[in-house]
Order: structure tokens, then C-alpha cells, then sequence
């Protein structure tokens, strides 16, 4: 059996690295073929620290099931995981990590910044000064553009019903 370390201390365990090189390395971990640093786990999500957090204590909230986005994930995952998101934002706050706030972040795709494309949430606790900013430049829409694309949302729930 061959270890293959990736992003230094990820282990890919027990497969040939020309499978590994394909397969999503949160299925991976989810079938305990890749070590992570584990918080919580459940027959639907897992918790674990991110690999590469933006700040310490950033905790990613993982369905087990593989789905790229939300537009594969069913109703009753996502509610899970935004559930076991809250209660893991609570937990931050009362953990001794002591953070002054919490994001609750999600990219779904590419232009929104989502690198591992396994359905994934961010939990991120924030502090004074951390350092970390998602803050654009801002620009006021006109209301005229506001209400069309209000309608084009509209358009879009309705053709879903």
C-alpha cells in the first residue's frame, strides 16, 4: 500500500497514485483514504479543520455524499449542513479560541472562488485584526436594473415549481 502525501499532511492511503490524481480528495476523506483533523461527524456531514485556513479555527462543513454545488445538493443535506454549521459557529464562540465574529461562507463554482468541487461550507472565526477581508467596492444599483432581475428570479423560482 502507498502513501501519497498531498498539501503536506494529507495522506492518500491504500491507492495507486494514478486513482488518486482523480478522485476528490473530500470522497476521499469521507472514506477515511485521506487524514483530516475531525471536529464532528454524523451519518449525513462531517466537520473538519481546513487544510489551508484564512484565519486558525476555520472549520469546513462537508456532506458525505458527494455533490458539486447547490444545484446537486437535496433540500434536507443542505438544511443539515447549515444547521451543523450554526452549531459549529455557537461552538466557536464559546470555545477558548475567543473570536470576536464568525462568516459563514459558500462558493459554489468557479467565478465564486470554489477550488474543491465536493459541496463544502465554510465556518470561519474572526478577530480583530485577523487580517482576512472580503470587503468589494461597492456600487449602488439602480432600482429600475433591481426590480428585472428581482423578475428574472421570480421567472426562475416559478419554472422550478
Amino acid at each position: 500500500m502507498e502513501e501519497l502525501t498531498v498539501s503536506g499532511t494529507i495522506r492518500l492511503m491504500g491507492k495507486p497514485r494514478a486513482a488518486v490524481e482523480h478522485e476528490c480528495i473530500f470522497c476521499a476523506i469521507v472514506a477515511g483514504r485521506a487524514e483530516v483533523s475531525l471536529v464532528y461527524d454524523d451519518a449525513t456531514v462531517m466537520v473538519w479543520m481546513a487544510l489551508h485556513p484564512v484565519v486558525p479555527g476555520h472549520l469546513l462543513v462537508v456532506p458525505r455524499q458527494h455533490v458539486v454545488g447547490l444545484e446537486d445538493i437535496d433540500a434536507a443535506t443542505s438544511a443539515h449542513v447549515w444547521s451543523v454549521g450554526h452549531e459549529m459557529a455557537r461552538a466557536l464562540r464559546r470555545s477558548a479560541m475567543r473570536c470576536e465574529g464568525i462568516n459563514v461562507f459558500l462558493c459554489d463554482g468557479e467565478a465564486a472562488f470554489q477550488t474543491v468541487f465536493h459541496f463544502h461550507l465554510h465556518v470561519i472565526p474572526r478577530y480583530d485584526g485577523d487580517g482576512w477581508t472580503i470587503l468589494p467596492d461597492e456600487v449602488e444599483r439602480e432600482r429600475p436594473l433591481l426590480d428585472a432581475e428581482a423578475q428574472v428570479i421570480r421567472d426562475a423560482i416559478a419554472s422550478a415549481d
